[in-house]
């Protein structure tokens, strides 16, 4: 690979990635994404994932995608959260070592983008899982 030297699980989501793009065109997805909408009318995932660089955007909009497309997946790119029942996560390897996530939830079929962060500590901070809750139990109203 030309020096370039990547771990397992990359090599596996960009795989994954390329195999269901080709496979499933956008009639077939699993799961289709809604971005949550404040009362103001906001839709603070969308606006997050457009102030990233377009490298880092483009990675999580691909992981997104996948999810999509291949849902129910699991690790490595994505989880349920067991410490908020109904609350998932997707997780995007940067460039730098640096993660993102999009916390979401599941509602009439779609996947509710709930919350996005890059992390900066191993584990979740507790503000952003408070948040992505809240918006949660608003989806479920």
């Amino acid at each position: 690979m030309d020096g370039i030297i990547e771990n397992d699980s990359t090599l596996t989501k960009k795989y994954l990635a390329w195999y269901l793009s080709r496979m499933a065109p956008d009639s077939e997805k699993r799961v289709r994404v809604a971005f949550y909408r404040t009362a103001a009318g906001n839709l603070p995932v969308r606006e997050w994932l457009k102030d990233l660089d377009p490298e880092d955007r483009k990675i999580v909009g691909d992981d997104l995608r996948t999810v999509e497309l291949g849902w129910p997946l699991g690790m490595p790119l994505c989880r349920s959260l067991s410490s908020h029942k109904g609350l998932w996560e997707v997780r995007s390897a940067l460039p730098g070592n640096r993660e993102a996530r999009v916390l979401f939830c599941l509602a009439e079929g779609c996947m509710v983008l709930l919350h996005g962060f890059i992390k900066k500590t191993q584990k979740t901070p507790a503000a952003d899982l408070q948040l992505a809750a809240k918006r949660m139990k608003e989806t479920q109203r």
